[in-house]
């Protein structure tokens, strides 16, 4: 069993990716730099220099934007896992309906004594009858785990159990924390491209366009470069983190065939193109 060389690999694909996020944002800097020193040319010609300070508040500006989204979408998750779980829809188990409800509770007891982990609370979504779970939250202590009424009917005990370690594993290793700031960063990024569209689409009293379609053009070129790169980055962070959790997930139930059933029985699915019924 190599899931201990899986998981080294796994965290240095990681952070390669984390830093060519770091670099996706600087050259989204550089890029809104260039692009209006050109608008700013092609606006006013060669007879005007830039003003003072014109690269640094770019800079700083777009900056904002990046870090301003990161702020806002954490602002709207701030309530921590329960939040995100209701938000999809999930009813949380406080005392377990019937047998397969009882089994699951039982099975997320049994992984929190193996991850070393606090029990999170647990939240069904009932009216999803595909295979799939979440975890979600800032912190351990506020995280959950939330699985549809498919995969409680359709997995026997030893697949719910490897899909129920994925989950733990991705709380243990602080996936979704990760995974919250880097939808942040993706969303500041999306708002240059945004606010570069909304000033391509000013028009004045008379209906005509304003003097800053062109600004607005290289804000939306500079930033639709970036939000692509960005979007990228995040589902290759994404992927990583779920190879991660598929080695821990081994590692605490010490049963890999649980795992990969379940993962066949999803892969099963995605074919006859079951989807699930909420976004």
């Amino acid at each position: 069993m190599r899931f201990r060389q899986h998981q080294e690999q796994a965290h240095a694909a990681t952070r390669k990716l984390l830093l060519l996020f770091a670099l996706t944002v600087l050259f989204t800097v550089l890029g809104v730099n260039a692009a209006l020193a050109l608008a700013w040319r092609l606006q006013f010609g060669g007879f005007l220099g830039y003003p003072r300070w014109f690269f640094e508040t770019n800079t700083a500006l777009t900056l904002g934007f990046v870090l301003g989204g990161a702020w806002l979408e954490s602002l709207r998750l701030a309530d921590g896992g329960a939040h995100v779980a209701r938000l999809v829809g999930g009813r949380e188990v406080t005392t377990p309906q019937g047998v397969s409800e009882r089994r699951l509770r039982n099975i997320v007891d049994e992984m929190a004594i193996a991850s070393g982990l606090k029990s999170p609370r647990v939240f069904v979504l009932d009216r999803e009858q595909t295979i799939n779970a979440l975890a979600a939250g800032w912190e351990q202590q506020d995280s959950v785990v939330v699985v549809t009424r498919g995969a409680l009917e359709r997995l026997t005990r030893d697949e719910l159990q490897g899909v129920i370690a994925h989950e733990f594993a991705h709380i243990l290793n602080g996936d979704t924390r990760l995974n919250m700031r880097l939808i942040g960063m993706v969303f500041g990024l999306q708002m240059v491209f945004n606010f570069g569209r909304s000033l391509m689409s000013a028009v004045d009293d008379r209906g005509r366009r304003s003097p800053t379609v062109v600004i607005g053009a290289a804000l939306a070129a500079a930033g639709s470069i970036g939000w692509l790169a960005g979007r990228l980055l995040r589902a290759g962070v994404s992927r990583q983190r779920e190879y991660l959790a598929d080695a821990f997930a081994v590692q605490f139930t010490r049963l890999p065939t649980g795992l990969g059933n379940a993962l066949r029985k999803v892969a099963g699915q995605v074919q006859r193109g079951e989807r699930m019924a909420s976004a």
